[in-house]
């Protein structure tokens, strides 16, 4: 929701669309650029959202920070974290990822990146 919520464009009053807006722009920013993307979030969207193209994940279990907590366990996880890019703005996250390995962009430079002002 870190990259979402970037823009105060009225997101909040449908988050499900706002989700897979995000989603659609992953897909062609991946189709561009060739990288591997997971998004991950706070709780399973409902209706379910679902790629061919991007990893669409969601913490086990819904909450605050849900999310963060899903995505530091993915980091330790992997086998390279060091090769993954955490996209937050959220300080407690940020250091988290660097602490495992991670690099860490902000949500809104990352936003302008994947989808560019009309």
């Amino acid at each position: 929701m870190n990259v979402i919520g970037t823009r105060g464009d009225g997101w909040w009053r449908d988050r499900h669309a706002a989700m897979v807006q995000l989603v659609d722009s992953l897909e062609r920013w991946v189709a561009l650029t060739g990288y591997d993307v997971t998004v991950v979030f706070e709780q399973p969207p409902r209706p379910p959202i679902s790629s061919t193209v991007i990893a669409v994940a969601h913490a086990p279990k819904g909450g605050p920070d849900s999310a963060d907590h899903e995505i530091v366990r993915l980091l330790r996880a992997d086998a390279d974290p060091g090769s993954i890019r955490v996209v937050t703005s959220d300080v407690w996250l940020g250091d988290r990822a660097i602490t495992v390995g991670a690099s860490v962009e902000p949500a809104l430079a990352f936003r302008r990146l994947i989808e560019p002002p009309a």
